[in-house]
């Protein structure tokens, strides 16, 4: 029997609306969804109700839990939410570095996140005049085909999997946009 894992990107953040915009990075440092993002959530969220997940699994990053939490926290299936770094997004722009865990538990004190170390994403090299370290793409690369064994390893059928575009573009094959869902079986 197939696992299946829906990959399902988060909603419009501030970064995307004003990279969109500009084509600049703003030095949105782990940028929160945007209105049009919440709405996003909020029209995304009764299509995934007929679905009965096993897990959730959600990138550290803001827009990903936020996206998380309207999507899952009142779906009737009452999935467990798992905070994992591994499907982070690929490290190249300001939103993609994250927050300690002790920050984002102020924010979402109801979920888990004493498993990650004070600093969950890629930080190793040199930063760039930006202030922050660009994630080479080998690093990136093993850090999908890990997330991959991951997942087939869990025990559980149907997951959701909450993330990033570049991610799952890499893992699925897909180019998703904002809300978009993309189907893995494993």
């Amino acid at each position: 029997m197939p696992k299946i894992v829906h990959c399902i990107r988060h909603g419009q953040s501030t970064f995307n609306a004003h990279f969109a915009e500009t084509g600049e990075d703003p030095l949105h440092f782990d940028a929160p969804l945007t209105e049009l993002g919440r709405r996003q959530v909020a029209e995304r969220a009764p299509d995934l109700r007929q679905y009965a997940y096993e897990l959730v699994v959600t990138s550290p990053l803001t827009r990903a839990i936020q996206t998380t939490l309207g999507l899952f926290g009142n779906h009737p299936a009452k999935p467990p939410i798992h905070i994992e770094c591994l499907h982070r997004e690929h490290l190249e722009s300001s939103c993609d570095v994250g927050r300690a865990p002790s920050l984002l538990v102020q924010d979402f004190p109801h979920l888990a996140f004493d498993h990650l170390d004070e600093v969950w994403w890629h930080n190793e090299g040199e930063p760039d005049p930006r202030g922050f370290v660009y994630e080479p793409s080998h690093i990136f690369e093993g850090r999908v085909m890990e997330f991959r064994h991951w997942l087939a390893r869990r025990p559980e059928r149907l997951i959701a999997v909450v993330g990033h575009g570049t991610f799952f573009g890499r893992l699925t094959g897909q180019s998703l946009g904002n809300c978009e869902v993309a189907v893995l079986e494993l």
